[in-house]
């Protein structure tokens, strides 16, 4: 069973994100308090704890939830090889996702100390198409 394994947040852009307890989701916007939401295509991130774990096993020390700017960290899904357009749940929130992977303009820290980095490759991002509640633990269906 895919599930979310964390919900995270930040009000600015550019660091990491701190894990909170649950998030309220906002149709076509985003997750309330979050610097990244907005009217545009990224509204929310996705990155997959088995992706961090790869970073770990690589040698970055003092990984956890929310490090690399993901919103939502997700197990048990291979988030990188849906498609775009691919639409899913996560409780009664509705996702569809609109970009796999992104640019990454200024390596970061990660980067600096392995010479490489899983968000620019297996994160993800989507559009929020309804909106709800968000919890570690929620389940994720196609």
């Amino acid at each position: 069973m895919a599930k979310v394994v964390a919900v995270n947040i930040s009000e600015k852009k550019g660091v990491p994100k701190k894990t909170v307890e649950f998030v309220e989701v906002i149709e076509d916007f985003g997750l309330k308090g979050d610097a990244h939401a907005g009217h545009w295509h990224r509204q929310v991130s996705f990155l997959g704890i088995e992706s961090i774990e790869k970073m770990k096993k690589a040698g970055v020390k003092g990984l956890c939830t929310g490090k690399f700017a993901e919103n939502i960290t997700t197990e048990g899904i291979d988030l990188y090889l849906l498609e775009i357009g691919t639409r899913f749940k996560i409780s009664q929130v509705e996702f569809e996702v609109t970009q796999i992977g992104k640019e990454c303009h200024q390596k970061c820290a990660i980067f600096h100390q392995v010479g490489d980095c899983v968000m620019p490759k297996e994160g993800i991002f989507a559009k929020v198409i309804k909106g709800g509640i968000i919890k570690a633990g929620d389940e994720i269906t196609l």
